[in-house]
């Protein structure tokens, strides 16, 4: 009568094994994760003014470093924060890989800035870093107009344009 009781046990054991299993192959072997924001004042760095973009479209692009081609594209949408989390599979230490700016859903806040249109992420072990979450650099839309407040903002830094406070 105890062997009918230990079949239960051998059972869920048996279940939870194959649920590890199943869930380990089947996770992302990185997740490249960064935010779009509205450079309201067009500083070229976030502002306690900046805005975050819910619904901008980004894309991870991976370019072997020998032949410049892209060896493989993965596009991301930003949430409500503004926030994008792209996952993939496979180690890419024979390739360049960088998030860029694909669209911003915002018609005043769609300027792309040359060279803070891209943030580089590494995606291969190889570099000491044992997590499989990386962190990418901001990148950011520059608004139309800048907000009134701006000049009084970018003084603090002293960054203010003299002749256009």
């Amino acid at each position: 009568m105890a062997s009918l009781r230990t079949i239960p046990v051998i059972f869920g054991i048996l279940f939870y094994v194959l649920a590890s299993t199943a869930t380990a192959t089947d996770a992302p072997d990185y997740v490249v994760q960064g935010r779009v924001y509205c450079d309201t004042c067009r500083a070229g760095f976030e502002t306690n003014v900046t805005e975050y973009i819910k619904g901008a479209k980004v894309r991870l692009e991976c370019k072997h470093f020998g032949t410049d081609k892209v060896e493989r594209a993965i596009d991301g949408v930003t949430d409500e924060t503004g926030t994008y989390k792209i996952e993939l599979k496979d180690s890419h230490e024979e390739d360049i890989c960088e998030v860029v700016l694909v669209h911003s859903p915002l018609a005043n806040c769609s300027e792309i800035e040359a060279e803070r249109d891209r943030a580089r992420v590494l995606l291969t072990r190889n570099v000491g870093i044992c997590d499989n979450l990386r962190l990418a650099n901001p990148l950011g839309y520059l608004k139309d107009i800048p907000l009134p407040i701006c000049g009084a903002l970018l003084k603090q830094f002293d960054l203010a344009d003299d002749d256009n406070e």
